[in-house]
């Protein structure tokens, strides 16, 4: 029976759901919870969800529940191997040492990328994000 779906489908999911999965979000975040449902479209559910936000090899997590996920700002979705979790060479903080610098990081990337958009846009030509044939 699995030979019959594509694996491009969002029928491919049918064997992750009830494990735990990580999704990359299109704006960067990182999810982390077990996968309840899907739909067509690649609409998710997860539970027991935790965004786990990243500085150096240090994280942070902050528990976000029931989470329902728009499949267009999935990037990347994977299953965490259980068994190598807990080696993982990261070191578990407090939100408080995390989010400033994470914040910041932030910050500086929107800069950078100001100047790239300011860049393609006036040396290259290419147009806005959201401009001319941008839209649906």
């Amino acid at each position: 029976m699995d030979s019959l779906i594509p694996f491009t489908t969002s029928g491919s999911l049918v064997d992750s759901v009830d494990k735990k999965m990580l999704v990359v979000l299109r704006d960067g975040r990182k999810l982390i919870g077990v996968l309840r449902s899907y739909d067509q479209y690649a609409n998710l559910v997860l539970e027991d969800t935790v965004e786990r936000i990243y500085h150096g090899s240090a994280y942070g997590d902050i528990q976000r529940g029931i989470f329902i996920i728009r499949g267009e700002n999935v990037v990347l979705l994977g299953e965490v191997d259980l068994d190598k979790e807990d080696n993982v060479p990261l070191t578990p903080v407090p939100l408080e040492h995390v989010i400033p610098p994470h914040r910041q990081d932030q910050d500086q990337k929107k800069i950078r990328d100001i100047i790239k958009a300011k860049v393609l846009l006036e040396q290259k030509g290419f147009s806005k994000e959201g401009g001319e044939g941008d839209g649906y």
